[in-house]
């Protein structure tokens, strides 16, 4: 029987325990995969903790690839053997097996490997999201873009710059700066050390960013706000440091006749034929080598916990991976 993390109850990550389960056949329409590496991700945190809740017990994780070991009846597009990777629901990618929906599975190129397609599906494609469906920024654009040496964020800098605009960036020390500024940021703030509105004002000489992509949430809010140009639009997508409080209208038009989005992957990637073409342009830029996907953490995945842990004390930089 395989293995994998189950978590009975929410709360630290103490709560994840590595045991057997049974995995079952899969049904129509579904295949089973042989994980070969598992994304982290800040969600993997929220599910863990209630935030976003789960009936328990689960098996968190919403990325991963790996290889095609068997085939429910009409799976017509995957044959045993194939690489795949996957994110989003159904949930349940800390494990050494899984089942999964044939039409969600997307197949690796040969130029990408299992770890870089593991750690980018739900980063990349979040990326890929906020860039080319929400706010596609133009070579007139500077964005600003919070945490920007994390997974999400290191590919939000190189594909932004490659799409023309001028990158402002904060993260939290010197050396996930310099990580930022190798990977497509003009300018970065160590918010550790300055107060990044006060920055950003310096930095476009008082007129704001046109937008700001956030995933930390409730530490950069209202600052966020206040690093906008008039009519900018503030994309909030991630709450690493908890959730925003409600924001009012008034607030909004106050500040310059903001604009305010609170996104979500799934609700971009509802139908196969979506998810296909969002991940095509992700491995476009990536198997061509514009876009760079930094795997720079490798846990077993029976240390999971030690993974949520580092993530959570902002202990890592760029993606990390869990190997089964």
């Amino acid at each position: 029987m395989p293995y994998c993390i189950r978590i009975n109850k929410t709360g630290p990550a103490s709560v994840m325990k590595w045991q057997h389960f049974d995995i079952g056949k899969p049904k129509q329409g579904e295949a089973v995969i042989r994980n070969t590496a598992i994304g982290l991700n800040f969600i993997d945190t929220y599910h863990r903790k209630g935030l976003y809740p789960l009936k328990t017990p689960f098996t968190p994780g919403v990325e991963g690839a790996g290889i095609v070991e068997a085939l429910g009846r009409g799976v017509m597009n995957l044959k045993i053997g194939d690489r795949v990777a996957y994110c989003s629901d159904p949930i349940g990618s800390y494990a050494e097996k899984r089942i999964f929906p044939a039409g969600r599975l997307i197949k690796i190129p040969r130029n990408i490997s299992d770890e870089k397609a593991a750690s980018m599906m739900l980063k990349g494609l979040t990326a890929a999201m906020l860039l080319k469906r929400i706010h596609p920024p133009s070579k007139s654009d500077t964005v600003l873009i919070h945490a920007a040496a994390g997974g999400v964020g290191l590919i939000l800098c190189q594909w932004a710059k490659l799409l023309g605009a001028k990158v402002i960036g904060t993260v939290s020390s010197r050396k996930k700066g310099a990580l930022a500024r190798a990977n497509g940021c003009d300018h970065t703030i160590i918010y550790t050390e300055s107060d990044f509105v006060t920055r950003v004002r310096q930095l476009t000489r008082g007129s704001g960013v046109s937008v700001v992509y956030d995933g930390v949430g409730e530490k950069t809010y209202p600052g966020s706000l206040d690093c906008l140009s008039m009519r900018g639009m503030w994309v909030t997508y991630g709450n690493a440091s908890g959730p925003v409080p409600p924001v009012a209208p008034l607030t909004l038009l106050q500040k310059g006749s903001l604009f305010m989005t609170r996104p979500i992957l799934n609700h971009y990637i509802s139908t196969e034929e979506e998810l296909t073409l969002l991940a095509k342009e992700l491995f476009d830029v990536v198997g061509s080598g514009s876009v760079k996907i930094h795997v720079e953490q490798r846990y077993a995945l029976k240390d999971a916990a030690k993974a949520h842990r580092a993530l959570e004390q902002r202990k890592t930089i760029g993606s990390t991976v869990l190997i089964p």
